[in-house]
């Protein structure tokens, strides 16, 4: 990896189609991954969990975040903190952009 990103010249990809509609880049190091993602209202990723540490922040837009059996909307300049193994989902209310952080697990983050 280059310690430079341009997320706008890296390959862009469904990160996870198994659970979510996310499309983007990512940049991996060697204990995190950072995705900038987005999503068109109405899509998102379906309630899931996995054994990744993850922090999301809202950059455009508007989503819906669900951890657990809590639920909030949340815009710009806002998100959440997933622990490992916990349910979460998504919903775009708008059509959004998204920081998705996550620690590697077994060499993995996003493409779990």
């Amino acid at each position: 990896m280059v310690p430079f990103i341009d997320y706008t010249a890296s390959q862009q990809e469904y990160v996870t189609p198994q659970h979510s509609t996310a499309y983007g880049a990512l940049a991996t190091g060697e204990s995190i991954e950072v995705g900038y993602l987005s999503f068109t209202k109405g899509e998102g990723a379906e309630p899931h969990q996995h054994p990744h540490e993850q922090i999301v922040v809202v950059i455009r837009g508007r989503i819906r975040a669900r951890l657990g059996d809590e639920e909030r909307d949340l815009g710009p300049g806002s998100g959440f903190h997933v622990p490992p193994n916990v349910p979460h989902g998504v919903t775009a209310l708008d059509d959004s952009e998204v920081l998705s952080c996550k620690n590697l697990v077994d060499g993995r983050g996003h493409r779990i």
